[in-house]
């Protein structure tokens, strides 16, 4: 008799010498060690064991088996990778050396729906149960990685933030003397028109240079206002004017403000995803989704 690859087997053994049963639900495998002469039983779980693990787990029971393979009752090989729960729903071959078994797996009685529902709690519970054992250990890996994340990014903050306060410091500098040239020129013209008025002119012939000084000065203010959209309101228009400094300097000392405004979102992020975690581990509450977008 030759086997489905044209190796030759000297027996084709019947299916008694190897007894599959079910205990506790799981299947139980019995078979003949070649080399050892003895039965042996395997406890395997469907639903994870492979094929292929199943038979390595034979193998090292017995150093003296070279070869285990499995096949189905139409000749082919069945995978290393199938599942043992899909193996166990119909017959099969197995193959050790030179001998071939023919396995006849039983019919597991269908389950009741109470039976059934027990089931699905007793899965429910266990995976609470592995998520309990686990969820810490993976909160303190998750916090080590938040900390490794910080200190890198407050690393390449460091020297951004020193310069971007040198560029600060230069900016409010600049803006406060434009605001006291301002206070002077005003104080200045002031002084003009009083001189003009009582010691050069009389108040009749200033009194028309006043007035298209004062509409100068509003045709300025809609000028300022159809510029910038905005009312021509003092802290507003220090405002614009720091900011103008500031980014004319940061282009000089090429300080990139868009990575610097990056990094202190990452940062903002990082930490608040930090505060996060490590409420529920003092809280000893569920942790709360958190978004990787590491």
């Amino acid at each position: 008799w030759r086997g489905w690859e044209g190796a030759p087997y000297s027996t084709l053994v019947p299916s008694d010498e190897v007894t599959i049963n079910y205990r506790h639900g799981l299947p139980v495998i019995t078979l003949m060690l070649p080399t050892r002469s003895e039965r042996c039983q395997f406890t395997v779980k469907p639903v994870v064991t492979t094929v292929g693990a199943f038979l390595q787990d034979v193998q090292r029971e017995d150093k003296g088996i070279e070869r285990a393979e499995v096949f189905a009752t139409d000749g082919s090989k069945v995978s290393d990778a199938t599942l043992m729960e899909v193996l166990l729903m119909n017959d099969f071959k197995l193959v050790i050396n030179n001998t071939a078994y023919s396995v006849s797996p039983p019919v597991k009685d269908k389950l009741n729906s109470e039976h059934a529902t027990e089931m699905e709690d007793i899965k429910s519970l266990v995976h609470r149960l592995f998520v309990a054992l686990h969820l810490e250990d993976h909160q303190i890996r998750k916090e080590r990685e938040l900390l490794q994340k910080v200190d890198h990014l407050k690393e390449e903050l460091l020297p951004l933030e020193q310069m971007k306060a040198r560029i600060m410091n230069s900016a409010d500098a600049k803006t406060s003397r434009l605001l006291w040239v301002g206070l002077a020129l005003m104080s200045t013209q002031g002084g003009a028109l009083a001189w003009l008025t009582w010691w050069v002119y009389s108040w009749d012939i200033m009194e028309p240079v006043t007035y298209f000084i004062t509409y100068g000065s509003a045709m300025a203010f809609y000028a300022y206002f159809v510029l910038t959209k905005q009312d021509y309101i003092y802290p507003h228009a220090k405002d614009r004017q720091f900011l103008h400094y500031f980014y004319r300097k940061s282009k000089k000392q090429h300080f990139n403000v868009e990575r610097y405004n990056k990094l202190k979102d990452d940062l903002a992020e990082a930490e608040e995803s930090l505060r996060r975690l490590r409420q529920p581990l003092h809280l000893r509450l569920p942790i709360q989704e958190i978004s990787d977008k590491d």
